[in-house]
């Protein structure tokens, strides 16, 4: 079968047209978009800042704490900014789509042109979408759980201009794939990073499944964000807005005193904690996600012996790692939406650090965790900052530092 899919490549590889061409957002341009409605990607497009009501929130929970307004927000660019991206893969045969679903639906609303994305990603989509025509792949159906192309995942990898894919498939194994997989590395080149295969073969709405075949390239887009080079393997988080995410990531090292000893809940591959080796005598992070922690041993590997014996890393929930943060001076977390672990909020009242930095991604559960934390007088509220880490959204991210 293999022997088959590899001669059937070949005999499309001289019959394929030319992919489009990737065109750079010029800042100049007015914003516009061709695919709203019904695209739900960005319901507050072509609107600055961030969302009046977001900056009222912020500015009544200041007055509230005794803080200064207007909160200071940070900006980035409006075009181009999203080096990550998951579209679904949907469509009849010889007609894919690669796209978003609309609001409370599986309806696709399919988005070659999406001016938000890094234009390398909407290059990928339109390369992925031929090589689905070329090699006869069905597309998936939720309604009869068949065909075998389900979502695609795109990441940009900064330092080299190229894109991580990931083609997550209704199937155990990359076989029935093989010959798009070959089609798309050959059609990307040089713009490509790496390619691999997900298996997601459950009815779930769920994007990716536990598996991860490497198809062709290295093991992690690498980043660097002040410090030490940061591993992303295909199932790790990272931020989509890089640009930004760097600015929280400067802010939160400029709150970190020389010679700190510091602990991170939720450390991620340790986009945060590699970048304050250069600040910290003594690093302790916590990650639950086996992709996260593969990352993280990853970006360890690359440090001098010295550096890697001042990090301890803590594997498991942060509420069962809470009492890592026993005898730091500098807490730091950056918990998901659903906020802090109740245990780790109970040892920093009952055991406050000298300085919590509390990086929120969730408005309600920031709220419900900062009164838990101020309630006891233990901690307070010190400073306040908001970055537009999600552009044309009804999303802040928000900073936090809270004081002993």
């Amino acid at each position: 079968m293999a022997i088959a899919c590899a001669a059937r490549c070949r005999k499309l590889r001289g019959t394929m047209k030319p992919d489009v061409a990737m065109r750079r957002p010029d800042p100049r341009a007015a914003l516009s978009c061709t695919h709203r409605p019904p695209c739900p990607g960005c319901p507050r497009f072509g609107e600055p800042g961030i969302a009046s009501e977001a900056g009222a929130a912020l500015e009544t929970l200041a007055r509230a704490h005794g803080l200064p307004v207007p909160i200071a927000v940070v900006d980035g660019s409006l075009q181009g900014f999203r080096l990550r991206s998951r579209l679904a893969i949907r469509g009849r045969p010889g007609s894919p789509k690669i796209g978003m679903f609309e609001l409370g639906s599986h309806r696709l609303v399919h988005i070659p042109n999406c001016v938000v994305h890094h234009p390398l990603i909407n290059r990928v989509a339109s390369v992925v979408r031929r090589a689905l025509v070329d090699t006869d792949v069905a597309t998936y159906s939720e309604t009869r759980h068949s065909g075998l192309a389900r979502y695609l995942q795109v990441v940009i990898e900064r330092r080299s201009q190229t894109a991580q894919v990931v083609l997550i498939g209704n199937s155990p194994t990359p076989e029935p794939l093989a010959a798009c997989l070959d089609l798309i590395r050959d059609r990307l080149g040089t713009d490509l990073h790496s390619l691999w295969f997900n298996a997601q073969c459950e009815r779930t709405n769920t994007i990716l499944g536990p598996e991860f075949h490497l198809w062709h390239g290295p093991a992690s887009v690498v980043e660097r964000f002040g410090g030490a080079d940061v591993h992303y393997p295909p199932g790790a988080f990272g931020q989509n807005n890089l640009d930004i995410a760097e600015r929280i990531v400067e802010h939160l090292r400029e709150q970190v005193p020389q010679g700190a000893d510091v602990a991170e809940f939720y450390a991620g591959v340790g986009a945060i904690g590699l970048s304050l080796l250069s600040r910290a005598a003594r690093l302790r992070m916590n990650e639950v996600s086996p992709a996260s922690l593969q990352g993280l041993d990853l970006g360890m590997a690359g440090l001098s012996p010295p550096e890697r014996a001042r990090i301890e890393v803590v594997p498991g929930t942060a509420g069962e790692a809470s009492v890592m943060a026993t005898g730091a001076q500098v807490v730091i977390a950056d918990p998901p939406r659903k906020g802090l672990d109740r245990a780790l909020v109970e040892q920093l009242v009952s055991q406050p650090p000298e300085r919590f930095l509390y990086v929120s991604c969730g408005w309600e559960s920031f709220v419900e965790d900062m009164a838990r934390l101020t309630s006891a007088g233990t901690l307070r509220l010190a400073e306040l900052r908001a970055f537009n880490l999600m552009p044309f959204t009804g999303h802040v991210e928000t900073v936090a530092r809270f004081e002993r």
